[in-house]
């Protein structure tokens, strides 16, 4: 048997009675992930646990490379999915304190019906175990899904993706739906070696202003398929550059030609402000995520590509140039609802109090702190966000937790962080540090969970 016990994370009877009256049943709306809509929309059923446990999630191979698991048992192709899962449970065995530690254990408990400790000794075990579940239950993505209780999926989908796969989707009858987020970061990053062919799957684009009119026509699209959340994934936020200035660095990018660093900074500070413009105008909230310093190791990148592991958190601080940014955009009139994503634990507070600058009663919250993302959402990044978001924020209006993930099995990261904000609720509660009421309580507690999330992204 595992460790997992009801009480898993929650430190008193009022934590409990919180998590257990009102936040466990609540249904999920994973606002940003990275699931293929295509393998929804396909629904087939998965052949092992190995390919709807392991393969395409990066932080597990993250996790077995630093422990020195040879990179064949990781992601190669001489070793079998089943040398792969046993690696990984003799991995996660002495993983203890890291998130993959407690969100194994959970999927394991909640996909499989299994309450075997992930060890090495119990790993041939959980793998008979996990295949013949899969084997007799036929699991498929929609299984899985309507299974978590989820009622909207938002995916994060390029400007130029194909948008009948949603139309598709919402043909199926599904219990959930799914919903594309527009990221135009492949037209934002002038310095890719592949950028003029990503601009050439808009079309004719000549010159900036034809850029801008494909992005707008493409953000019309997304529009008609549901899309009221767009994604922005930035290293740093850079100064709103001049925007014939931009043009120029567009156009020297177009002939051909390598842009410096500089140039890449200008081009990216004026299309991140005019994407903002945009979005604003459509009425789009904004999901803007900072911090994130990628593609750490060249010879991994040459070998696996993008999203495989070798990202990290960035140093830069860029707050005086978002707040430059907010700035502009909100004398303009033209701040759209903004969630705020801080990689860097230490920019908390300074993203904190920087965005309650910026509200209005255009929203409840308007402008947010995204929930810890990424490296940060683990027990000590929540409840880190959590301190910080009470102490400079507002709690009541906080839009709560994504899985931010490829995995069809991510969703008890959701009721991971219900878990620590009822523990973290419940002890002020018994502290006497908050009111007692748990049925107020509660209703914030629901707020968190779904219902902010659903209000704030106009899902009802």
């Amino acid at each position: 048997m595992s460790y997992l016990r009801e009480d898993f994370l929650l430190t008193n009877k009022t934590a409990v009675r919180l998590y257990e009256n009102y936040a466990k049943d609540m249904p999920i709306f994973d606002y940003h992930c990275h699931l293929p809509e295509k393998q929804i929309l396909e629904n087939k059923p998965f052949n092992d646990v190995f390919e709807i446990w392991l393969s395409g999630d990066h932080y597990k191979w993250r996790l077995m490379r630093n422990y020195g698991v040879n990179e064949e048992y990781i992601t190669g192709n001489t070793t079998t999915n089943k040398e792969k899962f046993v690696t990984y449970c003799r991995v996660l065995g002495t993983a203890f304190g890291n998130p993959l530690y407690h969100w194994s254990q959970l999927e394991l408990k909640a996909f499989f019906n299994c309450e075997l400790e992930i060890n090495e000794e119990n790993a041939e075990l959980i793998w008979d175990w996990c295949n013949e579940y899969i084997r007799l239950n036929d699991i498929t993505p929609q299984k899985l899904i309507e299974g978590s209780n989820v009622s909207h999926i938002f995916t994060t989908n390029e400007v130029f993706d194909d948008l009948t796969t949603f139309e598709k989707i919402a043909q199926k009858g599904y219990k959930f739906k799914v919903i594309p987020a527009f990221r135009a970061d492949k037209i934002m990053n002038i310095d890719a070696k592949a950028y003029n062919e990503f601009v050439a799957k808009l079309g004719q684009v000549d010159d900036l202003a034809a850029l801008e009119e494909k992005l707008e026509e493409r953000l019309q699209a997304f529009i008609k398929v549901g899309t009221t959340a767009s994604d922005i994934a930035l290293e740093s936020v850079y100064p709103v550059s001049d925007r014939a200035d931009a043009e120029k660095v567009f156009a020297k990018r177009r002939a051909g030609k390598d842009v410096t660093e500089e140039e890449t900074k200008v081009f990216k500070g004026y299309l991140t402000y005019y994407l903002f413009k945009l979005y604003a105008k459509y009425g789009i909230a904004t999901e803007l995520h900072v911090g994130a310093m990628r593609n750490n190791n060249a010879v991994m990148l040459e070998k696996l590509g993008l999203d495989t592991g070798f990202d990290s958190i960035a140093e830069d601080n860029s707050i005086k140039y978002m707040s430059r940014l907010f700035d502009k955009l909100n004398s303009e009139k033209a701040l759209p609802k903004t969630i705020v994503f801080n990689l860097n634990p230490k920019m908390n507070t300074e993203i904190m109090t920087l965005i309650g600058s910026f509200q209005s009663d255009e929203a409840r919250g308007k402008m947010q702190y995204g929930p810890a993302w990424w490296f940060l959402d683990n027990k000590v990044g929540m409840e880190k966000h959590l301190e910080d978001l009470t102490a400079t924020g507002h709690l009541g209006a906080f839009v709560g937790m994504l899985t931010d993930s490829r995995s069809f099995l991510s969703y008890p990261r959701h009721h991971y962080f219900r878990r620590i904000l009822c523990n973290y609720l419940g002890t002020m509660m018994e502290k006497g540090e908050m009111t007692k009421d748990e049925a107020f309580v509660g209703k914030v507690v629901q707020d968190v969970c779904y219902d902010n999330a659903i209000r704030y992204l106009n899902m009802k």
